[in-house]
């Protein structure tokens, strides 16, 4: 049995090197002019440039006066105001030895100044300025190209798009973004207990919740979910559904993944033909895990209780979205943190708990500056099919196998609630 760090790696390891299609050779076109959000979270596939230098003119970065620095060496330096220089309507002229202009943020500095002092800086006198302050060359104003030169790349493919790398792509004018496509991920939940999640279940089924929860988690990680329903424990019913499931990019299943009578979806892949690479992980909630790959796609049988399928899903399913988006696959984004209470827990297999992490406000008497340390608690739940216990969290705290003993105050692994934390 795998631990979750070995079956991760084994499935970009097999992504890596059988991907059913090239994501470079995939792409889709996005018009941020007309829709900026089209691009959001899609992952670029091609390099953009620079249209110009940027900044484009040598700009300041405060409210105040330019001026020549050899005018300000000393505190107390009376100049000439001459004009003013603001965004979009630069000063037409030259700032001589004894002036000055008014100059604003954003705005072009004019020819012969050197120096921006700050509007907190000064006092005005008439139709001059007086500066409480020397001025140093070179402050409060960005060099033309300083940030960027024409021609340079200021987004690379295999990028993902957030609100910050389609601002830059704007900015250079490119305007047209060619996007890998999102892959197509089909989802298929097993088990006779299920209905649809808008029909009145019986006294003895449950709605089919993790179609929901698995099409938002393969929107969150970069891919188009494709919801298709859910089917009885029957192997002829459950061999059709999965082949046509097959026709989408990756086939992920829920449920009938473990070892019972009517757990059956191991059975009919192998009868497909299907490598599997590994069913069983060790970890808590989700230990029957699967990963195979079947008539050229790969294929995921998560456990059926939805706390168990969204943290396998989290944990092997987002990388092989990722890798046929284009991206990179990421190492699984933890970070640490103190906890707030003992913990015990049983088993040689690692545990992901729902929790809550929290950024105590900083009291009063201590330094501001000093980091504010996050504090995880885990929260009560009942097992596996308690998704309550995940809406009350934040995260998922991480108990190692090696250390299932854990102290009040110890720094701990926690892993963000993707679209949460």
């Amino acid at each position: 049995m795998l631990s979750f760090e070995a079956a991760r790696a084994k499935v970009i390891e097999v992504m890596g090197s059988r991907a059913p299609y090239d994501p470079r050779s995939q792409a889709d076109a996005v018009d941020i002019a007309r829709d900026p959000a089209s691009a959001l979270g899609r992952i670029l596939a091609e390099d953009i440039a620079a249209d110009r230098n940027y900044a484009p003119f040598d700009r300041s970065v405060r409210d105040g006066y330019a001026l020549r620095s050899a005018d300000a060496k000393e505190p107390g330096a009376r100049l000439h105001l001459i004009g003013e220089s603001r965004a979009g309507v630069a000063f037409d002229g030259t700032v001589s030895s004894g002036e000055c202009i008014r100059i604003l943020t954003g705005a072009a500095m004019p020819k012969g100044a050197n120096t921006v002092v700050m509007l907190e800086q000064t006092r005005a006198d008439g139709d001059y300025i007086v500066l409480s302050q020397a001025a140093r060359p070179g402050q409060h104003y960005v060099l033309a190209g300083a940030e960027c030169r024409i021609g340079e790349t200021v987004l690379t493919r295999g990028t993902r798009l957030s609100f910050a790398e389609i601002a830059v792509a704007a900015e250079v004018g490119h305007t047209r973004l060619r996007v890998s496509r999102r892959p197509r991920v089909a989802i298929l939940s097993t088990g006779d207990e299920l209905v649809p999640i808008d029909a009145a279940p019986g006294p003895y089924q449950i709605r089919n919740s993790n179609s929901a929860s698995l099409a938002a988690q393969v929107a969150l990680a970069g891919g188009e979910p494709l919801i298709q329903g859910s089917v009885r424990d029957e192997l002829s019913d459950l061999r059709a559904r999965i082949e046509r499931g097959l026709e989408s990019d990756i086939l992920v299943l829920s449920g009938g993944v473990s070892v019972g009578r009517y757990d059956l979806v191991e059975t009919v892949l192998h009868d497909l033909g299907a490598e599997i690479f590994f069913d069983a992980v060790a970890i808590r909630p989700g230990r029957p895990a699967v990963f195979g790959w079947c008539r050229g796609k790969p294929v995921f049988g998560l456990p059926g209780n939805p706390v168990s399928t969204m943290v396998t899903f989290e944990l092997f399913v987002v990388p092989a979205i990722e890798l046929l988006s284009g991206f990179h696959s990421t190492p699984l984004p933890f970070f640490v943190a103190k906890l707030a209470h003992p913990i015990d827990e049983k088993g040689n297999v690692a545990h992901f708990l729902p929790a809550r992490v929290k950024w105590p406000a900083s009291q009063p008497g201590t330094d501001p500056a000093s980091p504010v340390t996050p504090v995880v608690e885990a929260l009560l739940w009942e097992g596996s099919g308690d998704i309550n216990a995940v809406v009350r969290g934040n995260c998922f705290l991480l108990v190692q196998e090696s250390r299932l003993q854990l102290e009040t105050g110890e720094w701990v692994d926690v892993l963000p609630r993707r679209g949460v934390l």
